[in-house]
């Protein structure tokens, strides 16, 4: 396990929960609105913590903190996610895991050994235009998956979309949802143009309003059970 860093305490990352989050390194996404760009080079640095130590602190505040929120990066191209996940559930604690849904096949291992209780799976764009951002062979197929399993599930989970244009529009809004089309529950995040991995891939371009986001949740509620605003 690469880890990059940790956050103590959380009371936001898993909703009704006191968490601690631990930044995976590494990504296969570089997704331009990032607000993490150095978690995403795979190699080790200085960023790089000791997972000793963050299991020290973990036990340390076993009567205070009730979960552990795995992010990145992207946690699921760790080598040793699935062990690393089990060495947290034997602590007793809830575990949240991020993830960008490329690797189906540790999200099913994960949710398998029943070693994750939340889930939440970013939706970025369409699934045919995430070679903007990635050059993962086979992507669409491999989100479709992912897709399925976290729907099909008895995991909680949810879904959810930084709404930057151009990425996200009015335009491909409604293909965006028929990807996800019947799950439960589905968040939408307010871009934040801060910290950036690309700031001049928005450069010039409006964003939503908070009228646009009314529009984009009556539309979301078409597809899902459940959308809120964050």
């Amino acid at each position: 396990m690469i880890a990059g860093g940790f956050q103590k305490n959380s009371l936001i990352d898993y909703p009704g929960k006191i968490s601690s989050v631990l930044f995976t390194k590494g990504c296969n996404f570089k997704c331009p609105y990032c607000h993490n760009p150095e978690l995403i080079p795979f190699e080790k640095d200085n960023l790089v913590i000791d997972i000793n130590e963050f299991f020290s602190f973990l036990q340390s505040r076993k009567n205070f903190i009730d979960a552990v929120v795995i992010t990145g990066g992207e946690p699921c191209l760790q080598k040793n996610i699935i062990e690393f996940a089990l060495e947290i559930k034997k602590l007793g604690f809830f575990i949240k895991l991020d993830t960008n849904g490329s690797r189906p096949e540790i999200i099913e291992e994960l949710l398998k050994k029943k070693t994750i209780d939340l889930i939440a799976m970013d939706i970025k764009t369409t699934f045919d235009e995430y070679h903007r951002f990635t050059s993962e062979k086979d992507i669409e197929n491999k989100l479709n998956k992912s897709v399925n399993l976290i729907i099909n599930s008895n995991t909680d989970y949810y879904f959810r979309t930084t709404c930057a244009k151009p990425l996200v529009t009015k335009e491909n809004f409604s293909k965006i949802m028929k990807e996800i089309q019947g799950a439960k529950k589905y968040v939408l995040q307010k871009f934040i143009e801060k910290k950036v991995f690309k700031p001049d891939f928005f450069k010039g371009i409006d964003q939503f309003s908070e009228a646009d986001f009314k529009w984009l949740k009556d539309e979301a509620e078409k597809y899902v059970k459940i959308c809120k605003i964050n």
